[in-house]
């Protein structure tokens, strides 16, 4: 099994894990992002309490809406991330012991490099996997009607329950319903900020190496000898990388989910965006400065969960992998008779 192939099945399983653990905090910072009611924004609440307001209004299943989507785009990004992160790196380790060799550098892969690698494996999997994180903040930001959409003394009996029920909205309606917004093409809404924002699994990993170098290094120049890294080191390393890379590039994931959620049908268009540049400029007109930050609390919270455990299991995975295949290898040559 190739390095690249036990990297990408690793992500994707650890991805999965903390994209479980983390949902439901994600599921609130969605709707954070793109609430565009004033008077809903005067009453803001604490994310714990927004939870308990989705639960209590909607129900505990709201908070996992689009799970089963996100997982499955979860594994999809973050196998079709370390897949090709570990092509790329390999290549950019190559490219810096032929260096090397010609007598220029040290034989190691530097920042600028990681920066390049961790970017064009964001760029390929932003282009692969949009369409499924499109379907995933359609059915996070999907409420059940209130307000002015009570029923009336002259509406039928169907039309009351609609109002107070509606029917579930799954997977295949969220797909019906981008599709009728805007064709093959809704399913890339908010590409171009996506692809922008691939600055951040690339400053992620750039601190995150550059973190786990000089830890490693720092062990090995130690009495200790080993440079082995714990994986409650590998966690708070994680942690400390996607901290960095969220406070620069949350702007751009607001934009992302604006262009993504359901476009506003009404006669407003203050919230109706044809692009990303018109998203920019609607949203500093008619918000400020403070809307391309809505929710970044939470967002900072999830976002550092979910990278610590990603980072952790997919290490954990990754070193187990290759204990039980090198267990298999040592078994397979002891069981070959001698000659």
């Amino acid at each position: 099994m190739s390095d690249a192939l036990i990297n990408g099945l690793a992500g994707a399983g650890g991805g999965i894990i903390a994209q479980l653990i983390t949902y439901p905090l994600q599921t609130v910072n969605t709707r954070q992002q793109t609430e565009r009611d004033p008077k809903r924004e005067k009453r803001r609440h604490g994310t714990i309490e927004q939870m308990i307001q989705v639960a209590r209004h909607e129900g505990w299943d709201r908070l996992y809406g689009g799970l089963t989507p996100s997982l499955v785009g979860t594994a999809a990004s973050q196998g079709v991330y370390y897949y090709f992160y570990q092509i790329f790196r390999s290549k950019a380790e190559a490219a810096a012991l032929q260096r090397r060799r010609n007598g220029v550098g040290d034989g190691s892969v530097g920042m600028f490099s990681s920066l390049v690698v961790a970017a064009l494996s964001g760029c390929v999997n932003v282009l692969l996997t949009n369409p499924i994180w499109v379907v995933v903040t359609r059915m996070q930001t999907h409420t059940k009607k209130t307000g002015n959409c009570q029923p009336d003394s002259t509406s039928s009996g169907d039309n009351i329950l609609a109002a107070l029920e509606p029917p579930p909205f799954g997977t295949c309606h969220a797909i019906q319903e981008v599709y009728d917004e805007g064709g093959v093409w809704g399913f890339w809404r908010g590409v171009f900020p996506t692809l922008i924002m691939v600055s951040n699994p690339s400053i992620q990993f750039m601190l995150y190496e550059t973190l786990l170098k000089k830890l490693k290094k720092r062990r090995a120049s130690s009495k200790k000898g080993s440079n082995d890294v714990s994986a409650l080191e590998v966690f708070l390393l994680g942690a400390v990388a996607k901290l960095g890379a969220t406070v620069v590039t949350y702007p751009l994931l607001v934009v992302k989910s604006r262009l993504q959620a359901k476009q506003v049908a009404s006669g407003d268009k203050r919230h109706h965006y044809r692009g990303t540049l018109d998203a920019f400029i609607k949203m500093i007109r008619y918000e400020g400065f403070y809307g391309f930050y809505k929710g970044m609390g939470t967002k900072i919270v999830q976002s550092v969960l979910a990278a610590a455990v990603l980072f952790m299991v997919k290490e954990e995975l990754v070193r187990g992998t290759r204990w039980l295949l090198t267990k298999d290898a040592v078994k397979m040559v002891n069981s070959k008779p001698s000659s």
